[in-house]
């Protein structure tokens, strides 16, 4: 079942850090939410020495992002303006890393996380699809922004050896057998999930 969880949503959080960010010991990793990309990549920035500002809407799972390693978190329904608190988190710096999950509606904030040359991850859409927000802070602060779409059989590849040298878990929330597919879906479309739900073979 773990293993299920590797192809898309694991390879895609490694090559959203390790390949396209390139991240370093010491850099600070903002991760929204706690979706299977997003925990992959707090897992993978943690093995590779960064800092991990995480956030999410519920107390409960702030908790168990701590437990995953997360250094710090935030309620962005508590801070609505979640970007400029991560900035001040940082000394004022901003983040090394944005794992960008949520499109138009986090978008601006993750910007204003950003610290001068940083780079935002744009993995999901999950606010849809309607782009307004301010580009200027993409150019004055020369932000690199990366469109990810899954990663390689050689990322892959990579991205195992270093689960199996670091004994990482991927986080999974319930496993179904294959006959309750329906409730499978149920239980994910609930969105009261943490990590990924998986099927049982």
């Amino acid at each position: 079942m773990e293993a299920a969880t590797l192809t898309c949503a694991g390879v895609t959080a490694w090559k959203t850090l390790m390949v396209c960010g390139q991240v370093k010991p010491g850099d600070t990793v903002l991760v929204l939410g706690t979706g299977s990309v997003s925990l992959f990549a707090l897992q993978f920035a943690k093995i590779a020495g960064a800092r991990v500002i995480a956030t999410s809407s519920s107390e409960e799972k702030l908790e168990k992002l701590k437990r995953f390693g997360a250094d710090i978190v935030v309620n962005y329904k508590a801070v609505p303006d979640w970007g400029q608190k991560a900035r001040v988190l940082t000394d004022g710096r901003g983040v090394h890393h944005v794992i960008e999950v949520g499109g138009p509606g986090t978008l601006a904030h993750s910007i204003a996380a950003c610290r001068m040359g940083g780079h935002i991850a744009l993995i999901g859409v999950l606010t849809g699809f309607a782009d307004k927000f301010r580009s200027r802070p993409l150019f004055s602060n020369q932000i690199r922004v990366s469109g990810i779409s899954i990663g390689s059989r050689a990322d892959q590849e990579d991205m195992i050896r270093a689960i199996e040298a670091n004994r990482l878990k991927p986080a999974i929330d319930r496993g179904f057998p294959l006959q309750e597919i329906a409730n499978a879906f149920k239980h994910y479309e609930s969105q009261k999930h943490f990590g990924k739900v998986c099927l049982e073979l």
